[in-house]
């Protein structure tokens, strides 16, 4: 049974409906509805087998998609967004990364250990912005006892230690001392007054570090030094999961030292923030939830799948051997098996996962039979069209237009584009993937980039502020690259 917050964190999903999901998923990314509607219903199918009984949601396992299409056709965009709709732990791997057991390489379960990273990252956010207020008072408490130390407490006398005498009111009242002729030092109370104006004294800087009036001071404040690179020449690349464990209880082990550092008071917030918060944080039960969100909302995005299927599959000979390797490893944590972690181990059961390939070469049926298996759902991604390029430029809340219009508008000036303007990028970028290797909508990337280069590089020097991209400016400067064969194969 989920933990109560794992279980409030599902619960969130029950206001997405596969029609809602989608609707956000058009917010950012155009066209391919398949795909949309194939990641939404599964995403909805995690809220549905939390309300089936018990004994049948143990049962009910995610079904895992395989999307089929070009490079930037959205396959990576559409598994992200869900990711972050969902709030849900995420990692992202390429498959042609890993290697066969044996070899020297990254092996799949790493996969496994970078969700639970994910997961600690985000469960660690969530509980910060619980905890922010607290957190903030204690450092402004702290930030204040530096730059205002406290009154030092008196210093009892020798010989009044000596007669055991009971203390006064005098004697308990904060205060300064004085060393006599013959030596033994005597408290100086300090009256009400002195408290008085201490604590006016640290009022005012409370106000002035609120109005952020002190922000460049610097003060020594004391923080932990790290001991991990010593420890970590001792640990080779690719070593396996116990050596991270066996560093860990090393460090563990080792006694904690800190040392004093000279920082304003800005940067000193921020460190004595994260102390903060790694003290208010329960570390344990933080990495539970966190190993318990993993494997009950967890979502691995498997790019380039297509690379470790081999062409001709059967034939046994060359790199084919190894991407089978792969496949064959691959499958037991597809399947559902029990990965060890630093942090324990983890159950890929109920994790969800998405493939993804261009297969311009290799074909889905060339992966082994039982990995084709586990992948019972299979979208095809359309190519980008101009008409769809057009949309790119024109719809999403953050189009490449409106993000060069901000970096524009930070020199203060504006940029605006035409209607006729953006139809002639996307007939650019549109004949330039029929020319040559069709990239999708990273083609606009560098159409825009080739465009505007010369308009970002004058900019802070132009008299004139405010800039259109119009058919015509298009034309006048990517007409030619368009043209000669050379230049576009170089440039775009």
């Amino acid at each position: 049974m989920p933990s109560p917050r794992t279980t409030r964190a599902l619960q969130r999903l029950a206001e997405l409906t596969p029609r809602r999901i989608v609707a956000e998923l058009d917010r950012h990314i155009i066209g391919q509805d398949a795909a949309k509607k194939a990641v939404a219903i599964a995403l909805r199918n995690r809220w549905r087998r939390q309300q089936a009984p018990e004994a049948m949601r143990v049962e009910i396992n995610p079904n895992n998609i395989i999307l089929i299409g070009p490079t930037g056709s959205g396959k990576t965009e559409i598994a992200r967004r869900l990711a972050k709709l969902a709030g849900a732990p995420f990692v992202k791997v390429e498959a042609s990364k890993f290697t066969e057991v044996g070899y020297v390489g990254r092996d799949v379960e790493s996969l496994v250990r970078d969700l639970v990273e994910n997961a600690i990252a985000l469960v660690r956010d969530e509980r910060k912005s619980e905890l922010e207020a607290v957190a903030l008072e204690r450092v402004e408490e702290r930030l204040l006892d530096a730059l205002l130390p406290a009154t030092p407490e008196p210093v009892a006398s020798p010989r009044a230690s000596q007669a055991a005498k009971p203390a006064t009111a005098a004697d308990r009242a904060p205060g300064f001392f004085v060393a006599g002729a013959s030596g033994p030092a005597t408290p100086v109370a300090t009256d009400d007054s002195d408290r008085e104006r201490h604590q006016r004294t640290r009022d005012k800087l409370r106000t002035l570090l609120r109005d952020g009036a002190m922000e460049d001071r610097r003060i020594d404040i004391e923080i932990p030094v790290s001991t991990g690179p010593m420890f970590g020449m001792m640990t080779p690349q690719g070593a396996p999961e116990g050596m991270e464990q066996f560093q860990q209880a090393l460090q563990e082990m080792l006694p904690k030292r800190t040392r004093k550092r000279s920082l304003t008071v800005a940067e000193a917030r921020r460190t004595l923030l994260e102390q903060e918060y790694d003290r208010l944080l329960d570390r344990d039960d933080l990495v539970a939830e966190a190993v318990e969100r993993a494997e009950e909302t967890g979502i691995v995005f498997l790019d380039e799948v297509d690379k470790i299927a081999g062409a001709g599959r059967g034939q046994g000979s060359g790199p084919d051997v190894s991407r089978e390797g792969v496949q064959r490893d691959l499958l037991p944590i597809v399947e559902g098996s029990t990965v060890g972690t630093k942090y324990g181990m983890v159950r890929t059961d109920k994790v969800l996962f998405i493939a993804a390939g261009a297969f311009h070469v290799a074909k889905p049926s060339d992966l082994i039979p039982e990995l084709q298996g586990r992948f019972p759902i299979r979208v095809e991604l359309q190519p980008l069209t101009e008409s769809d390029f057009v949309r790119i430029m024109t719809e999403p809340d953050a189009a490449l237009t409106r993000q060069y219009a901000a970096l524009v508008a930070a020199e203060g000036a504006t940029l605006t584009f035409a209607p006729d303007g953006i139809a002639e990028l996307a007939t650019v970028a549109a004949r330039a993937n029929q020319k040559m290797e069709n990239i999708g909508a990273r083609r606009l990337h560098t159409v825009l980039t080739t465009l505007l280069e010369q308009l970002l590089f004058e900019l802070p020097e132009r008299a004139d502020g405010d800039v259109v991209v119009d058919a015509s400016m298009v034309r006048a400067r990517l007409g030619a690259l368009v043209e000669d064969e050379d230049l576009r194969r170089y440039i775009l």
